[in-house]
């Protein structure tokens, strides 16, 4: 045997590649070590001295052994079938990470979701035995055939960073992941906002491939899609997660038959910060104005703090239209609840400035009686005074000629003082008829800020108003709450 002579151990070939050569037992040692470590025949190779060189493999490897390259069409052109009979069967999942966003005046359904997808592709296979054990490899997604689908709730092309790499098995099963932020339309019952419930659905499909050449079924079914997005859950907003149901449709179009993969995500709202900024808000201005009834009627303030609140309420109506979609097949509970509570309190002010009406004709008619009572009092009074005038000249002209003058100076002096008592009784007449004015006007002060106990005829229907309104106010609210709060319990 000569010096480059060697013996084989494990050696082992390609199935698919030329033989090299027709080798006896004579071949040089260098030639037999490239050949090892190049891979292309042995796996192990042992020298006559002893030596061993032990196999090297690369991912490029088996492409190369694939010819899979950015310039071979065959891998991404077509569905990767052998026979166009054959049907890719796409296993797909999907698991919630997050909701981003739900937003009830367009109507828009924000998800972050994470999508698994895996289909067979017959062009690939190999023997991992061959390449040291490698049963996956990584390779740019653009170099093989994609299966169509898409989310026929989508309404906004998704801008968010995507997983550039797909993996392929050597079985041919080729696996694509990948996270997508989904913006979908979502038909929103809003009958009970904010105590709501509500289901957004996101189907996924093919969007020319018929079930006849693309299968699409779940990876996962309801129960253990749930438990997983419960547990990869990152976060929720002011929605809680309840369940993520997955079911398979057909759709008929065009005489063909497209497969349909349902995931239907149930939310429910957390309702609390609703309740405190809004609901709780409307329920305290209603007590405010149910205990405006202790205002006195007399007063303006109370029809100035009954037109407040209901400005009040009006400002809350505008944030609600900012919130609630235009469109709806029923009413909004809380909108019935705001506008019937806007109502009762508008009837409120209506009867607020109807007694305050009565009131004030009932103060007319007190102040024209007055005036009348005033009046003839007045002409009473100086009536009196011109009597009493006439009656003192009178007896100081029955005065006698024949009295002497000593006598007539006690009577002088007497006229004198009567007649300095008449001009100062006409001082207090007139001191009389300021105090009468002033009496007056106190009287109709006290008419419009204090109520008698005994009112004309409008004071007592204003009374019986007021009383039997505020009672049938009383117990209008107390029953619409009562039904408003069970149909949004049940």
């Amino acid at each position: 045997m000569t010096p480059g002579s060697f013996t084989f151990s494990c050696c082992k070939m390609f199935s698919f590649h030329t033989l090299v050569a027709v080798m006896d037992r004579c071949c040089y040692k260098q030639a037999i070590k490239f050949l090892c470590g190049r891979n292309l025949i042995f796996d192990n190779c042992v020298t006559v001295d002893g030596t061993s060189s032990k196999k090297v493999c690369s991912y490029q490897d088996v492409l190369d052994y694939l010819n899979l390259t950015t310039d071979n069409s065959v891998f991404k052109l077509t569905r990767p079938v052998l026979d166009h009979t054959h049907q890719t069967t796409i296993e797909l999942d999907l698991i919630l990470f997050a909701i981003l966003a739900v937003v009830e005046k367009s109507q828009t359904f924000i998800p972050f979701v994470w999508v698994s997808t895996i289909w067979n592709n017959e062009y690939i296979s190999w023997d991992p035995a061959q390449f040291c054990g490698i049963t996956e490899v990584s390779l740019p997604k653009e170099m093989l055939w994609k299966p169509d689908l898409f989310i026929y709730e989508m309404v906004h092309k998704d801008e968010s960073p995507h997983n550039p790499f797909i993996y392929i098995s050597h079985d041919g099963v080729v696996t694509l992941e990948d996270d997508i932020n989904v913006v979908s339309t979502c038909k929103m019952d809003m009958h009970k906002f904010p105590f709501d419930t509500q289901r957004c659905n996101i189907s996924i499909g093919s969007a020319i491939h018929s079930v006849a050449e693309v299968r699409i079924i779940p990876f996962s079914n309801s129960s253990r899609a749930t438990q997983f997005s419960r547990e990869l859950m990152k976060t929720q907003g002011e929605w809680e997660f309840l369940q993520l149901a997955v079911d398979t449709v057909n759709l008929s179009y065009n005489n063909r038959q497209f497969e349909q993969l349902i995931y239907t995500f149930t939310i429910k709202r957390r309702p609390l910060l609703h309740v405190i900024n809004f609901l709780l808000p409307i329920l305290f201005f209603l007590s405010l104005d149910l205990a405006s009834y202790f205002i006195s009627d007399h007063r303006g303030e109370k029809l100035g703090f009954k037109v407040t609140v209901l400005l009040a309420i009006s400002v809350l109506l505008l944030i609600l239209n900012d919130i609630l979609p235009s469109m709806s097949n029923r009413t909004p509970l809380i909108a019935t609840y705001c506008i019937v509570i806007f109502a009762l309190m508008l009837l409120s002010l209506l009867e607020t400035i109807l007694v305050i009406y009565l009131m004030e004709i009932d103060s007319q008619e007190r102040l024209k009686d007055d005036g009348e009572h005033a009046r003839k009092k007045g002409e009473t009074d100086d009536c009196t005074a011109e009597k009493e005038r006439q009656t003192r000249c009178s007896c100081i002209c029955k005065v006698s000629d024949g009295e002497k003058e000593h006598e007539m100076l006690p009577v002088a002096e007497e006229v004198f003082v009567q007649v300095n008592g008449s001009v100062q009784s006409r001082e207090a007449r007139v001191l009389l008829l300021i105090l009468e004015e002033l009496k007056r006007l106190q009287k109709l002060l006290d008419l419009h800020l204090s109520p008698r106990e005994e009112g004309g005829r409008f004071v007592l229907w204003a009374t019986r108003i007021n009383r039997v309104f505020f009672i049938s106010y009383v117990a209008s609210v107390t029953l619409f709450l009562s039904l408003i709060f069970n149909e949004w319990n049940s």
